[in-house]
């Protein structure tokens, strides 16, 4: 197997997230700033082709599961086209989205074999849920979250917890999977450009656990090795639930995953500062091979370089860096 995948800590990168577009329907306070935000022309955006280009070469070089992301990535015209184009390819294949459009999708994940889909959800509360997104989709999301589960998809429920804003919901959404296969995931919550984090806002992994010891009693359960998520079942629950603590328990030394923006750029880190331009060498004609290994040596050993090791003492104001939307998480 090519070792371009692999960075000078040792660690191989087999799962690719690819980013469809910046786009979104809705305007999530944590992923996006509030103004001044302008999103990608077409003409900046990967093609279909372009795509179906670049996945290929990566997963001639080793990567078994490819998700993909956005903005949202079903608001894009192609949307479709491009989930049966990488169905064709012998990988996992997955999608994150906010759920507002996954039933005009059922047919199309099917036959593209893609079967598991992350919903991004931060309140159950109606008026909570519109304050976050600005939008007012919450019925239909929570209708299209229970109807995937009823269909046989695997379901993750994504939730970004936020100090002061929704912490008190944790329970609520663990309730949810008592008889529905809903794999609820906590987020702690992290700085990108423009969204205005801030260390008091983070509520941990180990401070989640005790907001949900009040009300059940839960089992620890086997993680994977290369699991962002600790994994928690309560005793006679159908799904279960998992905390990612980017945070405050750093997951860096297990890392497997890289990311491609909707313009062809490399990202090594959700946190890194640097990227590398694929698309302008792929339209330049230029082998692309090259690019990425130099791109995934220069990963860092944690945090892409730029957070502290101790959350409380990195400095949103100095980071260099993205906003999520424009990442692709």
């Amino acid at each position: 197997m090519s070792s371009i995948l692999t960075d000078r800590h040792g660690r191989f990168h087999d799962y690719l997230r690819i980013s469809l577009t910046d786009a979104c329907n809705l305007r999530c306070q944590y992923c996006m700033p509030e103004e001044d935000m302008s999103f990608m022309s077409r003409s900046n955006l990967m093609t279909v082709d372009e795509l179906g280009t670049l996945a290929g070469m990566f997963v001639r070089h080793g990567v078994r599961k490819i998700r993909l992301t956005g903005g949202e990535p079903l608001v894009r015209k192609e949307a479709a086209e491009i989930i049966d184009r990488l169905g064709r390819y012998p990988v996992e294949l997955a999608i994150t989205t906010n759920g507002v459009l996954v039933d005009r999708f059922l047919d199309v994940f099917r036959e593209a074999g893609l079967r598991s889909v992350n919903i991004s959800l931060d309140s159950l509360d109606a008026e909570l849920n519109r304050k976050i997104t600005r939008r007012d989709h919450l019925d239909q999301v929570v209708r299209n979250i229970e109807m995937l589960a009823e269909s046989g998809f695997r379901v993750k429920v994504n939730m970004v917890v936020m100090k002061g804003v929704n912490e008190f919901e944790v329970g609520d959404f663990v309730a949810w999977s008592r008889a529905l296969p809903l794999h609820i995931r906590f987020i702690e919550y992290m700085p990108f450009d423009g969204n205005g984090w801030s260390a008091a806002q983070v509520t941990t992994h180990d401070q989640i656990l005790e907001l949900l010891r009040d009300r059940f009693v839960f089992d620890k359960l086997q993680d994977g090795p290369n699991d962002t998520a600790r994994a928690y079942q309560v005793k006679g629950f159908t799904g279960t639930f998992a905390v990612i603590s980017t945070m405050s328990q750093p997951f860096c030394e297990s890392c497997n995953r890289i990311r491609l923006t909707a313009d062809g750029k490399l990202k090594n880190c959700l946190f890194s500062q640097g990227e590398t331009d694929l698309l302008s060498a792929l339209r330049a004609g230029q082998e692309v091979e090259s690019l990425v290994q130099q791109n995934i040596r220069s990963k860092y050993a944690r945090l892409g370089g730029q957070l502290a090791e101790d959350y409380h003492d990195t400095d949103p104001e100095i980071l260099k860096n993205r906003a999520m939307i424009s990442i692709g998480g």
